[in-house]
């Protein structure tokens, strides 16, 4: 992998190189970390910022919950990203701004620093060139999420993504694109990193927050797109099968941005396609970044 020059750490702009922390750091040892993916495209007018001012909102909510004050606010955390894009000249580009426990007492509630970086590469379709355009094959892990009130899903957090490393590792392992976790609950949940899309005549279906599920920036983007070109969205509690049933069916997310699923489990979803109403979403959100789509809601942070 070919790594960016420079990065942001702890109120600086640094060599990628010298960003370093304590191999005892506390957030290494027991996952005690908060961070965002916010990608940044090229646009008529510009490279523009994807709502970051949201995204590293969800930063702040994410470290609220786990009791963790970050030591910068969140105008000089939206500046270090648009100041890392450009010290690395991209203008297409990923970002991840995290904060973690840096070096401190080595207990599980011990008192430490609260370290932050931004950095920022090219990144390119999260799961394959050809995954946008042709969808991939998932399978239904024999992984769940975790059970309501064990750990937040609400939260954007490191420890939480083990539960994603397991079900993606599973799924490539089985030759998969991707995998789907199902809630404790038995019902659907979402993918390894991404919310999911059924649709059933004209109609999309998401699971709610409640399936321990993480409410994503690029979901909420994609309800906000349908309600304001007349898709209807019902949210709601959807049983496995669904996916065997429905007639399209897509993951979204920020690195996912909305990749189709053509066959979950080896059973083909619909026409094995991506379908209409998919393809009008895609159309939609990736309209915002070319013109085609006008940026109603503000959404495009210019760099």
């Amino acid at each position: 992998m070919q790594y960016p020059d420079w990065i942001w750490h702890n109120g600086d702009i640094k060599r990628w190189q010298d960003a370093t922390t304590h191999i005892m750091a506390h957030g290494l040892h027991y996952g005690s970390s908060v961070f965002e993916g916010i990608r940044c495209y090229e646009t008529p007018d510009g490279p523009a910022i994807f709502r970051l001012t949201d995204h590293n909102k969800r930063l702040y909510a994410s470290a609220r919950i786990y009791d963790m004050a970050l030591p910068y606010d969140l105008d000089t955390i939206n500046a270090a990203c648009r100041e890392v894009i450009r010290r690395n000249g991209l203008s297409r580009a990923y970002l991840r701004p995290f904060a973690w426990r840096g070096l401190g007492g080595f207990g599980l509630s011990a008192e430490t620093p609260i370290e932050m970086a931004v950095a920022t590469w090219f990144m390119g379709p999260y799961l394959g060139d050809e995954a946008l355009e042709t969808g991939i094959d998932a399978c239904v892990s024999s992984w769940q999420r975790f059970a309501p009130n064990t750990i937040p899903a609400g939260a954007k957090a490191g420890g939480n993504y083990l539960s994603g490393q397991l079900i993606a590792r599973e799924a490539r392992r089985l030759g998969f694109g991707e995998g789907i976790a199902l809630a404790s609950t038995g019902l659907l949940s979402e993918g390894a990193g991404e919310n999911l899309f059924l649709v059933f005549d004209g109609a999309l279906h998401t699971t709610p927050v409640s399936a321990a599920l993480l409410n994503g920036i690029t979901r909420n983007s994609l309800i906000t797109l349908a309600h304001d070109h007349g898709i209807e969205v019902v949210e709601r509690d959807l049983p496995r099968e669904y996916l065997y049933l429905c007639d399209e069916l897509f993951m979204c997310g920020t690195a996912a941005e909305i990749t189709p699923i053509r066959s979950v489990d080896g059973r083909q979803v619909g026409t094995g396609r991506p379908g209409p109403v998919t393809r009008r979403l895609q159309e939609l959100f990736f309209g915002l970044f070319d013109g085609r789509t006008p940026d109603r809601h503000g959404w495009l942070e210019a760099l």
